[in-house]
């Protein structure tokens, strides 16, 4: 459930016109919807509410900073990968209890100020990694908490950009691997071995790879030997959403299937999920430029493009796209659909391919399930200026980032 609906033939997020806070904020413009983002966190809250699990919110996905601040008010801890991630955690004063913190590369510097932030655990996922933690939490004379990343050689049924959980790829240590850390965790002076971490892809609409997973898991205990305790399973994140025809599990699906297992291992749980919180809770809104024919195609030229929003181009990936106000006259040949591209100078810069959509220039579109890896994913290639981003609350709307400036763009170059 998301709270962008048409009301008679123009576009809302909640109260609010989409045609004029295009108008206002001029395009491109990512608007989010607060009601949505809300209630798809409490949506797992409530499913799991019997294990009282940690819900870290997956700062990659969108990290604008109110986006940020609005979930760790209402209870969310944070999900982060990065020296900057941490540093937005820390600007939006997320309790450090509530941090936890993966990336395969972390550095030493941004090992250090995590544990000087005191974060409550690292997902840790080679052996080298914990050498390297252990080393210099020695220096800082502080003892860490880590989780270690299985990697369960489970096919998750996604696009093999973000599968993380197969064999193959970078992420996670195998199992052998694992026990025998936990088995010789004694020799790190400085770490605590308290848990296991899975994150096995994203964009996963089915149940079936979290409860496979989940079964290694609770065999890989089953052979740990006697008197080794681990304390927590975060279990990651990946839920998918609908972006076009797809029928992914809901939270309470979810829950329904991965419970029993959870329940049976019996270590505490946390939850990472990104996409299903904010996907469907965010929107791109792109103005129509030109309506261009070739002798083969017809195209839609917009003020989007790639590098506002990647993923169409980066992992095919289908977005649904329709006028922020629907009209039924039209001066286009229908019978040929229309590529939806930007003014970027790649034939990879497209928003959607062969959509039978009826616009004029001048006109907005609107790209759906753009709250995850859209504004966070951007970028300023072709010395374009990254979109602004609105919030919307009810009736009232909110510049959370503004519109970059030419200024901006070059604000770390040096002349020599």
């Amino acid at each position: 459930m998301d709270y962008f609906q048409y009301r008679g033939k123009s576009l809302y997020c909640e109260g609010l016109s989409v045609q004029r806070l295009s108008e206002k904020y001029q395009t491109p413009l990512f608007i989010y919807s607060r009601r949505t983002i809300l209630e798809h966190f409490f949506k797992l809250k409530k499913a799991f509410k019997e294990i009282s699990p940690l819900i870290c919110y997956s700062v990659k996905a969108n990290s604008n900073l109110s986006v940020l601040k609005l979930l760790v008010e209402a209870g969310a801890g944070l999900d982060i990968v990065s020296g900057g991630e941490l540093y937005r955690a820390k600007k939006v004063k997320c309790p450090s209890q509530r941090i936890v913190y993966a990336s395969v590369g972390k550095t030493s510097e941004e090992i250090e100020k995590a544990i000087k932030a005191a974060i409550f655990m690292f997902n840790v996922e080679s052996e080298n990694e914990i050498k390297r933690i252990d080393k210099v939490a020695g220096k800082l004379k502080k003892i860490v908490r880590v989780s270690l990343r299985l990697n369960p050689d489970v096919e998750p049924g996604t696009h093999e950009y973000i599968t993380t959980g197969k064999k193959e790829t970078k992420f996670g240590i195998d199992e052998k691997t694992v026990q025998k850390i936990i088995a010789g965790a004694g020799k790190y002076r400085n770490i605590i071995v308290a848990g296991i971490h899975l994150h096995i892809g994203s964009q996963i609409t089915e149940g079936t790879p979290f409860v496979l997973a989940l079964k290694k898991v609770k065999g890989l205990i089953g052979r740990l030997p006697k008197g080794i305790d681990l304390e927590f399973l975060n279990i990651g994140g990946g839920l998918g959403i609908v972006y076009d025809n797809e029928k992914p599990q809901t939270a309470g699906q979810f829950a329904e299937n991965v419970l029993p297992l959870l329940k049976e291992i019996g270590l505490k749980v946390i939850l990472e999920p990104g996409r299903f919180i904010i996907g469907n809770a965010g929107i791109m809104v792109t103005r129509v430029l030109y309506n261009k024919e070739s002798l083969s195609r017809r195209f839609i030229v917009v003020d989007a493009a790639m590098n506002d929003f990647i993923r169409p181009s980066l992992y095919s990936a289908y977005h649904r796209i329709e006028a922020v106000v629907k009209n039924k006259e039209s001066s286009l040949n229908l019978k040929k659909p229309a590529d939806i591209v930007g003014p970027v100078c790649e034939s990879g810069d497209f928003l959607g391919k062969k959509r039978k959509l009826k616009i004029r220039e001048g006109q907005y579109l609107a790209v759906f399930g753009a709250g995850a890896y859209g504004a966070s994913m951007s970028s300023n290639y072709n010395s374009r200026r990254r979109p602004a981003e609105v919030l919307v609350s009810g009736k009232k709307s909110y510049l959370i980032k503004k519109r970059e400036s030419y200024q901006d763009l070059i604000r770390d170059e040096i002349i020599i």
